[in-house]
């Protein structure tokens, strides 16, 4: 055996320069939607809420969400989260959003990953059957119940905040597409939905049409902005804004009600149903009174992941008759990473190539 070789088993720790920050995750998904849980190493957020984090971690340290996201630490669909303290002292944890374009409201896949973990890692009390947590969102608060059978997690769902229609039919005029019929809603994020029978779109919902899918989803994405001024959430103008577009279809499967993908930020490919996109839809069902209170519905990915979807209960939310749906799902652990970054790299903030 060389000697080399014999110093490669010896030392296999890279001794860490001071200068160098150091972060660690632990990496999950969600019906293969990845979740990069950043845990220790990010510095401290300043602010009161939720939101107060999201405005100072947008406004001073970007850079680290682009080296956690991009290339060479990520890619292009890549997604993650902070942990920051609660609202208020009736609040378990409040929780930022992380992906390509910036910060997201709401994100379902990471609220089901998140309970998980937190049991996995007895961040609370874990007990046999459903354990409450309290996560406040950008969005607000989220309810999550995290399924424990045998000492293991076998599944969590959550309630999302209110969730409702603005309109449902709308027309939009996209340059190469021709007019296209959406419904847009809101269920914790707002997004454009749009139905492929109801549209000539030649579209299919799977992995061969991946490229084609982000080329049309950002299309249509980007003309509903240019048009519809009523993309604006009630009581918080940080939450007024399009996050992307939701294309829907039937299953090939006989007991999966729905196909759906979603086109979010800055042309992310969702590979789970989306959890906030699933909440919207219950909005839109139940609006469209195709839905009865508890009903619930199966909706599969680009992956064919399923999550389940139904509505628990009707409010008035301002101005609108909003749902408070419920979404199901399961995510697991992938790995844990202690990612460094080098003052001197010169592509330390990271890069996308897609």
């Amino acid at each position: 055996m060389s000697n080399t070789y014999k110093n490669i088993l010896k030392n296999s720790a890279f001794s860490v320069p001071s200068d160098w920050l150091q972060i660690k995750t632990i990496d999950m998904h969600t019906g293969g939607e990845p979740l990069r849980v950043i845990l220790d190493g990010f510095p401290e957020l300043a602010g009161n809420s939720v939101l107060d984090y999201r405005r100072y971690c947008k406004e001073n340290h970007d850079d680290l969400r682009t080296a956690l996201m991009f290339e060479p630490r990520g890619h292009a669909d890549m997604y993650g989260c902070i942990l920051v303290p609660p609202n208020d002292d009736e609040g378990d944890l409040g929780i930022l959003f992380l992906h390509n374009e910036g910060y997201s409201t709401m994100c379902g896949h990471a609220i089901i990953a998140i309970s998980t973990l937190a049991a996995k890692m007895k961040w609370f009390d874990v007990r046999e059957g459903e354990n409450e947590l309290k996560i406040d969102a950008p969005c607000g608060r989220i309810i999550s119940y995290t399924h424990v059978q045998d000492g293991e997690v076998t599944g969590v769902r959550f309630h999302c905040v209110p969730s409702f229609v603005v309109g449902l039919d709308r027309k939009v005029n996209v340059k190469g597409l021709g007019e296209v019929t959406y419904d847009l809603a809101y269920g914790g994020a707002f997004y454009a939905y749009v139905d492929l029978k109801k549209n000539n779109l030649n579209l299919e919902l799977s992995a061969a049409s991946y490229q084609d899918l982000i080329v049309k989803g950002m299309q249509i994405k980007h003309a509903v902005m240019r048009q519809d001024a009523e993309i604006a959430h009630p009581f918080e103008d940080d939450l007024g804004f399009l996050y992307g577009t939701i294309f829907i279809d039937d299953s090939a499967k006989e007991h999966i009600d729905s196909r759906n993908v979603c086109i979010f930020a800055e042309g992310e490919v969702d590979r789970c149903p989306t959890g906030s996109g699933v909440s919207g839809r219950m909005a839109i069902h139940w609006a469209r009174k195709e839905l009865e209170l508890n009903q619930t519905m199966a909706i599969e990915s680009i992956t064919d992941s399923v999550f389940k979807g139904s509505v628990v209960s009707e409010m008035d939310y301002g101005p609108y008759k909003a749902v408070i749906p419920q979404v199901e799902g399961t995510a697991y652990i992938m790995g844990q990473h202690t990612f460094l970054v080098d003052p001197k790299d010169p592509m330390k903030k990271g890069f996308i190539l897609r």
